[in-house]
């Protein structure tokens, strides 16, 4: 029985966001495997966090730049540690590698947050997050903690690709670990028995932030005028003020919130339309779209990593979107005819009975594809297999012994600093 310490950037929230799905599924699948799961965070307690004590996991609230975390990891003595994201990584793993210096170290991406804020960037400085700068001060941050990690967990085919071929991480390093997509509803549901648009995202999240603001200002307005009985269905947990004051009855944009069972909402819906113009990784929202057989309307940035290795793909060179359940639509929202290609699409899908069967049909068998492209090995077996080798592994990584002499010295001294200022 292995000593798994998880700690967390927040606590997990499976029914809030696609990273907290992912961490859930991580914790899981340690638990089924007989692990000894200890979760740790420095995060305040959150309204739709997990209840961890179920699955048997003991958990602990830690603080930052505080020496008693090293006395708490001594005393859980992990055989294994799981950062959740680069910035745990960077607060909490030379106390691990001071005090545990021979467990295993794992960073878990989720995504990766310098290529979603680089192509963030880019729109934000052009309109186009195919121009995303990829060589950030942000990257340099995330790829670091990448290599002074034993084994980093990366949720995307395109993004393993982006760090081997852009990045040179070495291949040894980096495990790919996809979303669990969650089971088909048990009942299916006709076109006849569906209504309206819904759109779905944590409000927290930048991109669907984004994306819900250009439904309200642009694409929303051009399609409740094609179809003047249609309603936009909005959901997410925590929207802030200035979400929920978009609401607005008269033209269909309804903001409702956290929603409690995403599968009975998005299997009652016609179409979903997720206009992400920025982001990385995998979206949930898609994946629960194509379980319950809804067709989507979304960008190349939403396909990414379902059915595309490569990044930064248009659909204009891709054949591979004719696999998508729906439409692919261009990111560039702010012109003409890209309006009118979403509202083209969201009238096709909406009222033609055998276009929206043929996505619905389609749905299934893009997820079936997704679904099958697995890791070799399983992540627990993974898990034990660097445990046993942990020396050996660490032998051949010289840009981890490298960063580990030099770099990460700035963030131990500033932590201990800091530390010595509270008192």
């Amino acid at each position: 029985m292995l000593n798994v310490v998880i700690i967390g950037y927040v606590w997990p929230e499976p029914n809030s966001s696609a990273a907290g799905q992912n961490m859930q599924s991580i914790i899981t699948r340690c638990v089924s495997y007989n692990f000894n799961v200890s979760f740790l965070t420095a995060a305040s307690e959150s309204e739709h966090k997990a209840d961890l004590s179920t699955l048997g996991v003991d958990t602990y609230s830690v603080a930052l730049n505080c020496s008693s975390f090293n006395t708490l990891i001594e005393k859980l003595k992990p055989d294994v540690v799981i950062f959740d994201r680069y910035m745990t990584e960077e607060q909490f793993s030379w106390r691990v590698r001071e005090s545990c210096p021979n467990a295993v170290r794992i960073l878990n991406t989720e995504d990766m947050h310098s290529l979603r804020q680089a192509r963030h960037d880019a729109v934000k400085r052009c309109g186009d997050a195919k121009y995303a700068a990829l060589n950030s001060e942000l990257a340099q941050r995330e790829i670091a903690a990448i290599l002074r990690s034993d084994l980093t967990l990366i949720i995307s085919e395109s993004e393993m690709a982006l760090l081997t071929e852009h990045y040179g991480v070495p291949k040894s390093q980096l495990y790919y670990h996809p979303l669990v997509v969650g089971p088909t509803p048990s009942y299916s549901t006709t076109f006849e028995e569906r209504a309206h648009f819904i759109h779905i995202g944590n409000f927290r999240h930048a991109p669907n932030w984004d994306a819900v603001l250009h439904l309200k200002q642009t694409l929303w307005p051009a399609i409740k005028k094609a179809l003047p009985d249609a309603e936009l269905h909005i959901y997410g947990a925590y929207p802030p003020k200035k979400a929920t004051q978009l609401h607005n009855d008269k033209q269909g944009f309804l903001v409702k919130g956290w929603a409690e069972d995403v599968t009975s909402l998005m299997a009652s819906a016609k179409v979903l339309i997720a206009p992400l113009r920025f982001g990385a990784g995998i979206k949930g929202k898609l994946l629960d779209a194509m379980r319950c057989s809804t067709p989507s309307i979304t960008t190349w940035v939403g396909v990414e990593g379902i059915i595309s290795k490569s990044k930064n793909e248009s659909t204009e060179c891709s054949s591979q979107t004719d696999l998508w359940p729906g439409a692919v639509c261009s990111t560039d929202i702010t012109k003409p005819e890209v309006i009118q290609d979403y509202v083209n699409q969201a009238v096709s899908l909406y009222t033609n009975k055998d276009v929206w069967e043929f996505a619905s049909l389609q749905a299934k068998k893009t997820l079936d594809i997704f679904s099958a492209k697995q890791p070799d090995i399983s992540l627990t077996d993974k898990i034990i297999s660097l445990k046993n080798e942990i020396d050996g592994h660490r032998k051949t990584l010289f840009m981890q012994s490298l960063l580990w002499h030099q770099t990460l010295n700035a963030s131990k001294y500033m932590s201990q600093w800091i530390e010595a200022k509270n008192k």
